[in-house]
């Protein structure tokens, strides 16, 4: 694949003239009311906004901050800080004043737009004095100037501004289940590859429609629901909340869809409470009824429309990838990273392997090192990290390759496995080396856990804790469901450990009754799990825990 010199703006530029007429982004509102934006009404605002912009007579390519949940106007700012000549840095709308005022300052953000959140008040003393804030129409109350008003003062930006392709488009600042994070810096040549090789590869038309409800602020969704919209021309919807995603899902009747390996397992495990899996086999198994219960539980779950869904952010457990396959929905995993703009491997259409992510994207490299480490490289990896020239170098090869930090191996038919992260791996008192990611999985496939983190160096032999399912956890309080699970549970032990090697076999099982949430930060915005915090906050009762010799502890 060449590299391209169809940019984002050219795209923005590219359905102004097509087709302004034709629906582009649909907003709910609130009491069942949406706002419809044609390509023509939100380049239009998006060219007021950046005129704006201009007349505040920043620095040239000032970096401005963006804070909010996915809406309408999260979609138009990306393209006004553009069209302005500046470069846009999006921020999670979960984090903390803290992480707020590092990433503002250390971006040295001049403004902040400022959104659609549920946590405002909490955000707030994280922004300095010195940012001039904007309000977007869905924002808390604030005494900012706000989005409508200036549109209907500012005439739009007449120019076409062209942006060049090695330029800094963007600064994405990595979630991280370590440390402080970084700022991942992107160019327009970065998105605009991504974006074609995705359309490549998953051949995507401008007759989609999509949902879009992960985070806009991490590379996942940018890449594939925000500029897959951009560079194919599709219908884009947005969720409301938790509680009218159904209803956002009906109206929106996505054809292509993505999620993250957690809502996955929540979606499956919301079936099998209403209809258990015992019940499901056997309805399955009846020529006359297989269809049309397939059938309604997709459209239960606004799936039925779907030609394509995915994966991605983390592994998914190869049991319920063969769950949704079994419905009839051939649930894609993929495979990416913020400074590849989630740009990298796929599994394709009819020749996905469980528990692989995939072949290569189009122009992408990929080798191991001598270590197990995956090596990837292509024209969508970043440029380095912000202010961090030292982090930048140690994160490529002498030959340009970026290193994941993912440990893996590669198929005959060129399909990625990921086995382990470099960081996670750790060793017994035994001098053995454990990769948890495996064991996890397996674990994973018993419908009472929601959340798994396998453990133990230093120690004898491993451990798992483990997070129960939302509708297990109300009934543990029952004796005799707590001990029917805790008979469940041994021998799970038993089965994963006649699976794995010596030295891999699990010690017990902890059952945990805390609540493991991106709020008390045990998980990423991505609802990856933080396992340094994990491992932090229970490290003083693990030698209780092997001292009890249970296969099965409850805490």
């Amino acid at each position: 694949m060449q590299a391209t010199n169809t940019l984002p703006l050219d795209m923005v530029y590219h359905w102004e003239a097509t087709k302004a007429d034709s629906l582009y982004l649909t907003q709910p509102v609130g009491n069942d009311q949406v706002v419809e934006y044609t390509w023509g009404r939100a380049v239009d605002e998006a060219r007021r906004m950046a005129s704006y912009l201009k007349s505040l007579n920043l620095p040239e390519k000032s970096r401005i901050g963006l804070i909010s949940k996915n809406c309408a106007h999260w979609i138009m700012t990306d393209w006004t800080i553009w069209m302005a000549g500046h470069i846009s840095v999006p921020l999670y709308p979960t984090l903390n004043a803290e992480t707020v005022n590092y990433i503002l300052n250390h971006a040295e953000c001049d403004v902040l737009f400022v959104g659609k959140l549920d946590d405002w008040e909490m955000m707030k003393p994280g922004v300095p004095d010195s940012v001039r804030c904007i309000s977007f129409p869905l924002s808390p109350p604030n005494d900012f100037e706000t989005w409508d008003d200036i549109i209907a003062r500012c005439s739009p930006l007449e120019e076409n501004v062209q942006r060049e392709p090695e330029e800094l488009a963007t600064i994405v600042y990595t979630s991280g289940s370590t440390g402080k994070p970084k700022g991942v810096m992107l160019t327009f040549l970065n998105m605009a590859y991504a974006a074609e090789g995705g359309m490549e590869v998953l051949k995507v038309g401008s007759d989609e429609r999509m949902l879009s409800y992960l985070p806009l602020a991490h590379v996942f969704e940018r890449t594939f629901v925000e500029l897959a919209s951009l560079y194919a021309g599709f219908h884009l919807f947005f969720a409301e909340s938790l509680d009218t995603f159904v209803e956002d899902m009906q109206r929106a009747q996505p054809t292509l869809f993505l999620s993250v390996p957690r809502l996955w397992v929540k979606f499956q495990q919301g079936v099998l409470q209403k209809l258990p899996q015992k019940k499901l086999d056997t309805l399955l198994k009846i020529p006359v009824v297989n269809k049309l219960i397939k059938k309604k539980i997709l459209k239960g779950l606004g799936l039925d429309k779907v030609k394509l869904a995915g994966s991605g952010s983390a592994p998914l457990a190869g049991d319920v990838l063969d769950w949704y396959r079994n419905l009839g929905l051939e649930l894609l995993e993929g495979y990416g990273m913020s400074e590849n703009f989630a740009y990298s491997h796929i599994n394709k259409p009819g020749r996905s392997r469980t528990g692989y992510v995939g072949e290569n994207m189009p122009g992408v490299e990929t080798k191991i090192s001598p270590e197990g480490e995956i090596l990837i490289k292509s024209p969508a990896t970043m440029l380095g990290y912000y202010k961090d020239e030292e982090k930048t170098k140690e994160t490529f090869t002498e030959d340009g390759f970026l290193k994941t930090g993912d440990v893996g191996e590669i198929d005959e038919a060129g399909r990625l496995r990921i086995t382990g992260r470099m960081k996670e791996i750790f060793k017994t008192s035994k001098g053995k080396y454990i990769a948890p990611a495996p064991i996890e999985n397996q674990l994973m496939a018993n419908q009472s856990i929601e959340q798994v983190c396998v453990s133990g160096a230093n120690q004898t032999q491993p451990f798992a804790l483990v997070q129960l399912a939302e509708g297990v956890r109300d009934k543990v309080a029952d004796e005799a469901y707590r001990k029917e699970l805790e008979t469940t549970f041994s021998q799970l032990v038993d089965r994963v450990n006649k699976t794995v090697d010596p030295h891999e076999q699990l010690a017990f099982i902890v059952v945990m009754s805390d609540e493991w949430t991106i709020e008390n930060n045990f998980l990423t915005p991505t609802l990856k799990l933080k396992r340094n915090v994990v491992e932090d906050t229970y490290e003083g009762k693990i030698n209780d825990w092997y001292a009890q010799r249970k296969k099965v502890i409850w805490q």
